[in-house]
């Protein structure tokens, strides 16, 4: 490991003011922010402090409780996320994805087109399905990255940029829930009888078109931020990174047992394909098409099989995959019971209610929108963040009658914004990339203040 401290701005980036900005974020965050998993802790440690100010029910039995509580009781979770990760990784090592990551990226020559590639794609991909548009983003930014003249972090922190669209689109887990009938979080339905289609949505004014905004605006300024030619750090191999696996499909050709007959048959690959799928076609024509966390693991799983062929591919893949997750396995629990304490204790239901007192028919979105700011930033998750704010911002807009849709969706578009300030969801994308959270960080930064802009303006006035 490096042990040598973070370079002190290089000189290259106090020519020309985006420059002079960028690298003093990028300094700040590389003095100031901790690791990840230290930063975690401090969050701990902070939302502790405020529940014993403001929360109505907090004491040290009830925090412990409920920290404890929240430790263990995101495992599921956390496991999913590792899941998501691993299962996209196995698909982008396939030898078809890379030669087309390749073929993609073989016109890709300077920054900037690198910015008007990542952008659109890695939103779209995001906008379809958050946990692909993690993966797309990672890695295609590695791809590009090994073949142009590009700083590593402003490309990381462009495709995270990019991927902050999730929220408002088709996985979105608050719009889902309000347009599932019987969903255990479709508050909405409980209050009035009525889902809330994705019409009134993610696919309403006020949402697509600062999705879009967003997207164009940061690929401008990416381009803008791009740091001078004597500034740039590449990216680089780590070796831990590089597989210490021969490939799977040339290795021991001659192995006449029946392990190796066994490991480089195709026959395990078509039992899970079969049993997959079989299940998908099942689900789907019973129930419709839809997307949750598990089918879309269901789904990498089996593009990952078919793409790698054999079992024993795929299982090295996965093995290769895994040597990422380790900061994973020590952040998500630390999270949970952040999200344990501000539940048990009633910290974020205060937070919520707090901005819904002051709020008229008018502001209430952005009320919720700005409460929903804050709650990200300490509970990083939008299903349990909306289980926290949801029965509080709901009933608010019924009795205003302020558009409900609207003031959900001021939750999950604030979510968005937020995510580029807090590492939780950062963390499979720089651990797939293989750089430090800081130096994207200090891009991200950037995104924040201006979708922060961008969707409040929109929730007050788009239609």
């Amino acid at each position: 490991m490096n042990s040598t401290p973070p370079p002190a701005i290089n000189p290259a980036h106090k020519t020309g003011s985006a420059n002079r900005v960028v690298g003093a974020m990028v300094y700040v965050f590389e003095q100031i922010m901790p690791d990840p998993f230290v930063l975690s802790i401090g969050l701990t440690v902070l939302v502790m402090l405020l529940a014993f100010a403001f929360a109505p029910h907090a004491s040290i039995p009830v925090m412990l409780n409920s920290w404890y509580t929240g430790v263990f009781g995101i495992f599921g979770f956390a496991l999913q996320m590792i899941l998501i990760l691993c299962t996209g990784y196995a698909i982008a090592e396939a030898p078809l994805v890379q030669r087309g990551l390749k073929a993609m990226v073989a016109n890709v020559k300077t920054p900037a087109r690198a910015a008007l590639l990542v952008f659109p794609f890695v939103a779209l991909a995001a906008w379809l399905n958050w946990g692909l548009g993690l993966i797309v983003g990672a890695l295609l930014s590695r791809e590009i990255a090994k073949r142009v003249n590009v700083d590593f972090a402003w490309l990381v922190a462009g495709s995270y940029s990019a991927w902050s669209v999730c929220n408002s689109g088709l996985s979105s887990s608050i719009a889902l829930s309000q347009a599932s009938p019987g969903n255990a979080l479709n508050l909405a339905e409980k209050a009035t009888g009525h889902v809330i289609p994705l019409s009134q949505t993610v696919f309403a004014p006020f949402v697509l078109v600062p999705t879009i905004l967003v997207v164009v605006v940061m690929t401008g300024i990416f381009i803008w931020m791009h740091p001078k030619d004597d500034a740039v750090q590449r990216f680089s191999e780590r070796p831990e990174t590089v597989s210490a696996e021969p490939d799977a499909h040339s290795r021991n050709a001659e192995v006449s047992s029946f392990a190796g007959r066994a490991e480089r048959s195709i026959f395990g690959t078509l039992v899970l394909l079969a049993m997959g799928c079989g299940y998908l076609f099942m689900t789907w024509h019973a129930k419709g098409f839809e997307l949750d966390i598990n089918t879309t693991i269901l789904i990498f799983l089996l593009v990952g099989l078919a793409l790698q062929r054999t079992p024993l591919a795929y299982a090295n893949s996965i093995r290769n995959a895994a040597r990422q997750t380790g900061s994973m396995l020590l952040q998500y629990p630390i999270y949970g019971g952040i999200m344990g304490i501000m539940t048990g204790t009633g910290l974020a239901s205060t937070i919520a209610s707090t901005f819904v007192v002051v709020a008229t028919p008018l502001t209430l979105p952005l009320w919720s929108y700005l409460s929903s700011l804050i709650i990200t930033l300490l509970l990083p998750s939008a299903g349990g963040h909306w289980a926290v704010q949801g029965p509080f911002v709901l009933p608010a807009a019924l009795s205003l009658h302020a558009s409900v849709a609207r003031t959900a969706m001021g939750v999950a578009m604030a979510e968005n914004v937020s995510n580029m300030l807090q590492p939780f969801w950062a963390v499979p994308v720089v651990a797939i990339a293989g750089i430090r959270i800081q130096r994207v960080m200090g891009y991200t930064a950037v995104t924040f203040l201006v979708s922060l802009v961008i969707y409040a303006a929109a929730l007050l006035l788009v239609p």
